[in-house]
């Protein structure tokens, strides 16, 4: 097996303003993994917020990379196992993992879904994100879109922005980013009109002594994102969250996912497949496990001006998952 790898910048249509920060481009690592003349790919992106250096990756993988490539080709599962045995930070594991799941579908000539007996009859519609501005813009911005989920960003609490937006019949959800406080959030739970919202994700900074101010049990529908990492997080954070957001980099790649899928589901929590802004190469990934969630926001590649592959693709919203063996990831 051989390991490449490469830095890239994705370039943002328009800047993504979050409550972390205005962003223009970011910075991608994309992995690929080569035996028998397939290649899988798997990539991770540069996030501050979450300290991702991929300088550092690099440095990590020039000191493993003869370790890597002197794997066999094994069974996805083992070859996590094989992964986890190196102490890798989640992304890097997730970048891997993914392109080892594209590499070995490839090679025996089936999709993940196929590999993984995942039947549907439909699929979520994905999300788009609706950036920091004030609500007048936001609105119109929705109002002149073709997808029909939003997720709109805010960077603080307004409760006229909160009703306007609820009064707006558009099918949207707020994502603050940690912005809010716990007297915030007491107004949104007992607010009548917060169900009209998707969800709610990542209301207050991440860690317990902030989420405890939250009650499941609310008509809010608390979604956890930063706070909900991985399977271990589940349970502690079943009394505050309805939702959670699993995302590839945060919990180490597909295979932990499913897992993690299979595990809240038996907690009761509605799941979301999510995203950073990446390429159609960490899109196709997340794609492959919509059928088992609830909502979907892939819509990171339909941020970037310079896409870089080919795979599953998202369509004003609509889930086009790629037919082609493994996760059906091409470049170019």
């Amino acid at each position: 097996m051989i390991l490449h790898r490469q830095i890239v910048q994705l370039q943002l249509k328009e800047t993504f303003a979050i409550a972390y920060g205005n962003y223009t481009f970011r910075e991608a690592l994309i992995v690929s993994l080569q035996s028998h003349g397939e290649k899988g790919y798997g990539e991770c992106t540069a996030i501050d917020y979450y300290d991702i250096n991929l300088n550092d990756f690099q440095t990590i993988l020039n000191r493993l990379q003869s370790v890597i490539e002197k794997q066999s080709i094994v069974h996805p599962t083992e070859f996590y196992a094989f992964l986890l045995t190196l102490e890798l930070p989640s992304f890097l594991r997730s970048a891997l993992d993914c392109a080892y799941w594209d590499l070995f579908g490839k090679l025996e000539k089936q999709s993940f879904l196929t590999q993984n007996k995942i039947h549907f009859n439909q699929l979520p519609e994905s999300s788009i994100t609706i950036s920091v501005d004030s609500v007048e813009q936001q609105l119109q911005k929705m109002a002149q879109s073709d997808w029909r989920y939003f997720k709109v960003k805010c960077n603080h609490f307004s409760e006229s922005d909160i009703r306007k937006l609820s009064e707006s019949n558009l099918n949207i959800a707020l994502d603050s980013n940690g912005s809010f406080t716990a007297q915030d959030c007491f107004w949104l739970e007992n607010y009548d009109a917060v169900n009209r919202f998707t969800y709610l994700e990542q209301p207050m900074k991440k860690g317990a002594e902030q989420y405890s101010n939250l009650h499941a049990d609310a008509l809010a529908n608390w979604m956890a994102d930063e706070d909900c990492q991985t399977s271990a997080d589940l349970e502690k954070l079943q009394p505050h969250y309805k939702s959670i957001n699993i995302k590839l980099v945060k919990c180490g790649g597909l295979t932990p996912a499913l897992a993690m899928i299979a595990e809240a589901r038996k907690l009761g929590f509605k799941i979301m497949i999510g995203c950073m802004t990446e390429s159609t190469i960490g899109i196709s990934a997340g794609a492959v496990l919509a059928p088992l969630c609830d909502y979907a926001d892939l819509d990171g590649a339909n941020l970037i001006a310079n896409d870089l592959a080919q795979g599953s693709h998202i369509v004003n919203g609509n889930i086009q998952l790629s037919e082609k063996p493994g996760l059906g990831i091409k470049l170019g």
